[in-house]
């Protein structure tokens, strides 16, 4: 069955108080893009009309205030990694990240030699979910999209709540 019961008459319905949040959080995560490099050109292709982002709810937001996820798109230096740093602080709880191609899930081509790249945004910051590639195609950050709300959809939030 769905995430609701369906008892009584019209439109009323019985659900979960945390099965009703995390679908509400679920069906409608706003997005701080963090693009650096080239995956965020990907990151913007992807909230174009061909792949369309705002069908899963999603829009992206100019504040960090006004956002559920972050997705940190391309090569996170040591220098931006404070900013990135203080912008997932100023995001509400509860907040999710998405680490967005190679450079920002392990620091990429640069991981041997870079001594300015980090490697890894988890580092700084607890990342939800990582979507792999140089850079990722926009079909993979759907597929990213769509595991955090799953991920989303199973959590527990509310306390006494097993």
């Amino acid at each position: 069955m769905a995430w609701f019961d369906i008892k009584g008459e019209g439109n009323i319905f019985f659900a979960k108080l945390n099965e009703l949040f995390n679908w509400s959080r679920g069906s409608s995560p706003w997005t701080l893009g963090f693009g650096i490099a080239c995956c965020a050109i990907e990151m913007m292709a992807t909230g174009a009309s061909h792949y369309d982002l705002d069908r899963f709810g999603m829009f992206f937001r100019p504040s960090p205030r006004q956002s559920d996820v972050m997705i940190v798109a391309g090569t996170v230096t040591i220098k931006i990694a404070p900013m990135l740093r203080r912008l997932y602080e100023q995001m509400p709880e509860p907040k999710y990240v998405i680490s967005m191609g190679s450079c920002s899930n392990c620091g990429g081509p640069y991981w041997q030699y870079g001594y300015h790249v980090l490697k890894g945004v988890d580092l700084i910051v607890p990342v939800d979910v990582y979507v792999p590639g140089c850079p990722p195609r926009p079909e993979a950050l759907i597929y990213g999209i769509l595991q955090l709300k799953e991920k989303i959809k199973n959590q527990s939030k509310v306390k006494n709540e097993k």
